[in-house]
Formats: structure tokens, C-alpha cells, sequence
């Protein structure tokens, strides 16, 4: 009898996003998934379990930064510097561990769509 045909496993590794509110996770996230990419959003900046983002087991680490003044843009001009900076220090293991951070205020969704892809290709023949 002829073993049944098995599911192809996803070609793509799993992504995990962190950084600040406002900083383009989701985005990023919804962008990859219509490429064909296992990619999650991670809470992390509101959590104050530092490896938050490690629970869903990714394989690579993406992490947005973006500064004051574009967030304020993004979510309006009372947006709290405390609440930033706290968010700052809950993203510090996640910074640091990032296979990849990109300064999501210096570029557009579709420019960090595409770094975030080639950097991907890179990682997936072992190029960096």
C-alpha cells in the first residue's frame, strides 16, 4: 500500500516581530504572510517577561525600532515618552537578540518588506 502523500512543510522559517507600539509589527507581519511567510506579531513591548517573544519558538527574530518623534507622528502628538521608554526597556532581550533590526522610521512599509525578504533568502542559503 502506498504511504499517502505528506504536506508540504513550509519552506520559510518562522518570523517573530517585535518593537515599540506604532512601529509597523503588524503590518510588517500581514506583508510577509501574503509573501508565503510563517510570521507572527509579538506583544513584547507591553509585557514585562523579557523573552516573551522566544515562547513562539521562532527561527529568526525581526525587531522594528522607530524613535519618539515618528511614533508621535504615527499615534498622535500626546503619545507618552514614559510609556516609550518603558516599552524601550521591555524590548532590551528582544534588541538584543534580533537576528535582524530595522529602523521602521527611516523606511517604508514596502522597504522594510523588502530588506526584511532578501534578509530572509540570506538566512535561508546560510549568506550573511
Amino acid at each position: 500500500m502506498a504511504e499517502p502523500p505528506q504536506p508540504a512543510k513550509n519552506q520559510h522559517p518562522r518570523v517573530v516581530v517585535v518593537g515599540p507600539c506604532a512601529s509597523g509589527k503588524t503590518t510588517l507581519v500581514d506583508n510577509l504572510r501574503a509573501h508565503g511567510y510563517d510570521a507572527y506579531v509579538c506583544a513584547q513591548e507591553h509585557s514585562a517577561a523579557p523573552t516573551l517573544w522566544a515562547h513562539q519558538d521562532p527561527d529568526l527574530l525581526i525587531a522594528l525600532r522607530t524613535d519618539l518623534q515618528t511614533i508621535r507622528q504615527r499615534r498622535g502628538e500626546r503619545w507618552s515618552e514614559a510609556i516609550y521608554n518603558a516599552q524601550l526597556e521591555r524590548l532590551q532581550d528582544a534588541y538584543n537578540s534580533a537576528d535582524i533590526t530595522i529602523d521602521s522610521g527611516e523606511v517604508d512599509d514596502i522597504s522594510a518588506l523588502k530588506r526584511t525578504i532578501s534578509f530572509l533568502e540570506r538566512a535561508a542559503t546560510g549568506l550573511f
